[in-house]
C-alpha cells in the first residue's frame, strides 16, 4: 500500500445509493472485513460493541420499512448492524481482564490497577451508554476504511429506527442497544452518484497545523 494507492481509494469510497443486487462479496473479502471489525481499537480495549451480519433476504426485508424504505438494507451484499453493549459494569470489565491475562500469558493478578482504572473511569463517567455508543462509530469508521481499500463499496445508514431493529433483531434483555447500520456490497452502474465528484472543504479549512 502507497500512499498514492490509499487516496485513490479513499476518493473512490462514497455512500452508495444504489447495490448491485446480483453480486456477493466473496467470502476471503468477507472474512478479512469481519476481522477488521474485531480488530477496531477501542478506549482501554473494552471493545463495547456487538456485529450483526445479515445476509438472510427475510430479515433484511423485515428491517426495510425502519430503515426509511433505502433499498440499500436488501440490495447490498451484507448488512451490519453495529450495536454497543449497555450499562457496562464490573463483569464486563473483569471479563476482559482476564482475556488480557490468558492472551499475553500473565497473572490477573498483576492486572490489579488497570482493573481499578477501568471500573473508575466507568464509574465516574456521566452518561457511560453514550461513551460506549460512541466507541462503535470507530468500527464503522475502521469498517468502511477496510471496504474501500478491498474496493467493496459501502454505504453508512442513521436512518434506522433502532429499537424497531432491537425487537426485530431480538437484542431487547440481551445487554445490546443498535446505534448505527452499514451496507456493503458493489455499486450499481445505475447509482449516478457513483461517478459524481466528491465535495470536500479544502485542507486549510479543516487541518489547523501547528
Amino acid at each position: 500500500m502507497t500512499p498514492s494507492r490509499l487516496i485513490a481509494a479513499l476518493k473512490s469510497r462514497y455512500a452508495t445509493k444504489v447495490f448491485d443486487s446480483s453480486r456477493t462479496i466473496p467470502a476471503d473479502v468477507w472474512n478479512a472485513l469481519e476481522e477488521s471489525l474485531v480488530l477496531t481499537p477501542s478506549s482501554f480495549g473494552l471493545q463495547p460493541w456487538k456485529f450483526i451480519v445479515i445476509t438472510d433476504k427475510a430479515l433484511r426485508e423485515r428491517l426495510l420499512p425502519n430503515s426509511w424504505n433505502q433499498k440499500q438494507v436488501v440490495d447490498c451484499s451484507h448488512f451490519v448492524v453495529f450495536a454497543r453493549l449497555d450499562n457496562i459494569g464490573p463483569d464486563h470489565i473483569a471479563e476482559y481482564v482476564h482475556e488480557i491475562a490468558e492472551t499475553r500469558g500473565v497473572a490477573p493478578a498483576t492486572l490489579g490497577g488497570y482493573q481499578s482504572m477501568m471500573e473508575g473511569f466507568i464509574n465516574a463517567h456521566p452518561d457511560i451508554d453514550r461513551w460506549a455508543g460512541n466507541q462503535v462509530y470507530i468500527a464503522l469508521g475502521q469498517f468502511m476504511a477496510a471496504c474501500a481499500l478491498l474496493e467493496v463499496d459501502a454505504c453508512p445508514m442513521e436512518g434506522i429506527n433502532p429499537a424497531k431493529y432491537d425487537e426485530i433483531l431480538g437484542l431487547q434483555g440481551k445487554g445490546f442497544s443498535t446505534i448505527v447500520a452499514c451496507a456493503a456490497g458493489y455499486r450499481s452502474q445505475d447509482d449516478k452518484y457513483a461517478h459524481a465528484a466528491k465535495v470536500r472543504k479544502a485542507s486549510g479549512k479543516v487541518i489547523d497545523r501547528r
